[in-house]
């Protein structure tokens, strides 16, 4: 206390100075808060509100995740239920964007890469696709080797966001074996992922890209399913939150004959051309092949835009021929017998002279002898094919009337099968037409080649085999058909109103051709009767076409077979008709002792 009392009283201008000191301090320490406060809510105000729906996002994409259940594509069989197109377990590999920041893909890209044998850039273009932020796995390759999952495997763990996994791809047991009719499956691009994306379908999604497995995705591809489950931080399911479960797709069944098909794709060999075999009753298609062919298989891996280029090849192996169009040559007599006598101007028993030509208008029309008949009516005619005689008959008749018959019998439009993208409707010429196109009017002479399927006339062998089978079902026009589905109580067909003479002069002329005309060869007591017609179609510049089309049996016709050869430079009896005969025998259970002629 004495030491204190010893002291000197503090002045009264220092006490001031101190409490002056001591609220500034305060003051400033209140704005320091107040600032740190401020941003502190500010920084909460932006993560809450500005940002808050993407930071929910992204924290709940760290313990909720969404695994996609891709659908079974259906089943496509044959009319005795063989499996012509199915699925096998196989690989694939799929990212999943919102995993990893977008500065990390880099590393692993380069990666998978390496390992899968894909440009690193054709998977940056999918992500970028996708978008960084997507909460869904994305498809970057599938059907992938068996070394390539293995290696893979090895290296997942420092794969972050990469996911392999067991999957079912598309499989045709038969190989190319009906390639054109089946198709085949691939990813969608992106114009036909902008246009199916409403529909449901995904950024790497497989649909049908040709054939039946085009015509009947909305039948055989199903819907996505899924999973929400929730995983903790190594990634480990939790558990499931929702789960919906995919529908697989409709399995179908097509009219083919798988054994039949066989044999007609056995028969046309390494011919270029198509062959096609229908039921005349129904339309319902029993066969159709083409050569070149490809096998569908080989688009269940990825496939490289030079590989493609080497598949197309200079005989396009992709083109469906019994969908593509031709001179019909003299097969399409058919139609000028009935146009005749169905105008009125010519009698059943009509005879005419045939010549080694016809001259009109300082052109010389020529029989394809170059001999001439004699006297022929018109069983007699489409027995022998007779040109001059058919020339004459155009000239009574006029273009305008075997113009009208022709777009009866279908041809000059698309049939009405399911694979309306790859049909040709053919041509049907007139004066407007050729005016347009040629620049010329319609002249006699446009109606005389006509007559024998030649000028500017184009039909497809579907086409032509309907052609038959209106001789072979007593008049009606049917619409092919792929799928079958109860076809036996569907209206598949039409009148044309043919009358029983022109029906029966059909008949007697086409079996004359078997019995003593230009296709005699066929004449066999092993497959019962029937009947048929040649066609040999002047193709320049190279060789000629080959045709025939027959129905059997001759008395209750269950089968149409028209076999087309292009540019093969042999007649229709010589080439074209022993391919019809040996599916002829295939339906009927004979073997072949014929040879088929050679090119």
């Amino acid at each position: 206390m004495a030491l204190l009392q010893n002291l000197p009283p503090v002045p009264n201008t220092l006490r001031g100075r101190t409490v002056g000191r001591s609220f500034q301090a305060v003051v400033f320490m209140l704005l320091v808060t107040g600032v740190l406060f401020g941003a502190f809510g500010l920084r909460l105000f932006q993560l809450q509100v500005v940002q808050g729906d993407r930071n929910r996002q992204l924290a709940d994409s760290n313990r909720i995740r969404l695994v996609p259940e891709r659908p079974a594509r259906g089943t496509i069989f044959d009319r005795n239920g063989k499996i012509l197109a199915g699925s096998r377990l196989s690989h694939a590999v799929s990212i999943w964007p919102i995993a990893l920041p977008r500065s990390d893909w880099p590393r692993v890209i380069d990666r998978l890469s390496t390992v899968l044998k894909i440009p690193a850039e054709e998977i940056q273009q999918r992500l970028d696709q996708a978008g960084y932020e997507s909460i869904e796995a994305i498809t970057i390759a599938r059907g992938i080797s068996p070394a390539q999952a293995t290696a893979l495997a090895e290296y997942i763990s420092e794969l972050p966001g990469v996911r392999l996994e067991a999957e079912a791809v598309r499989n045709y047991p038969n190989g190319d074996l009906a390639a054109h009719v089946l198709g085949y499956t691939g990813e969608l691009t992106d114009q036909q992922l902008a246009a199916r994306r409403e529909q449901g379908y995904r950024l790497g999604d497989v649909v049908g890209q040709m054939g039946s497995e085009y015509a009947f995705e909305h039948l055989l591809h199903g819907t996505w399913g899924g999973q929400q489950v929730e995983v903790d931080s190594a990634g480990r399911v939790i558990s499931i939150l929702g789960e919906k479960p995919a529908i697989a797709g409709q399995d179908i069944q097509l009219t083919l004959d798988i054994e039949l098909q066989r044999a007609a794709e056995e028969a046309l060999g390494t011919r270029r051309g198509a062959i096609v075999a229908m039921d005349p009753r129904n339309g319902a298609i029993l066969a159709m092949a083409s050569w070149p062919s490809f096998d569908p298989n080989i688009f269940t891996t990825r496939i490289t835009e030079d590989q493609w280029r080497q598949l197309q090849g200079a005989n396009h192996p992709f083109l469906n021929r019994s969908l593509q169009a031709f001179p019909p040559a003299s097969t399409f007599k058919i139609v000028t017998t009935a146009a005749a006598l169905e105008s009125g101007q010519y009698s059943p028993h009509t005879v005419l002279p045939t010549y080694p030509y016809l001259q009109v208008g300082g052109v010389q029309f020529g029989e394809w002898n170059r001999a001439g008949f004699g006297p022929l009516g018109f069983t007699g005619a489409m027995a022998w094919s007779a040109d001059t005689f058919f020339y004459q008959i155009a000239m009574r008749i006029g273009g305008p009337t075997l113009i009208e018959m022709t777009r009866r019998f279908g041809f000059g439009r698309k049939t009405g099968i399911e694979l309306a993208s790859e049909e040709s409707p053919g041509l049907v010429p007139d004066d407007a037409w050729k005016r347009e196109k040629v620049g010329f009017e319609w002249v006699i002479g446009d109606a005389i080649n006509m007559s024998i399927g030649q000028g500017f006339l184009q039909a497809t062998p579907l086409q032509v085999a309907n052609m038959f089978a209106v001789t072979a079902n007593d008049g009606h026009l049917v619409t092919p058909h792929l799928l079958k589905d109860n076809e036996e109580h569907r209206d598949w067909k039409e009148s044309l109103e043919l009358s029983d003479v022109t029906l029966d002069v059909l008949r007697r002329g086409l079996r004359q051709v078997i019995t003593g005309g230009t296709a005699t060869a066929l004449n066999v007591p092993h497959v019962p009767a029937f009947a048929g017609k040649t066609g040999t179609a002047e193709a320049p510049p190279g060789l000629s076409h080959a045709w025939f089309g027959a129905y059997a049996p001759l008395d209750n016709p269950e089968i149409v077979v028209v076999s087309f050869a292009e540019h093969s430079g042999g007649g229709g009896g010589a080439v074209a008709a022993p391919m019809v005969l040996r599916v002829l025998e295939t339906y009927f259970g004979e073997d072949t002792d014929i040879d088929l002629a050679s090119d």
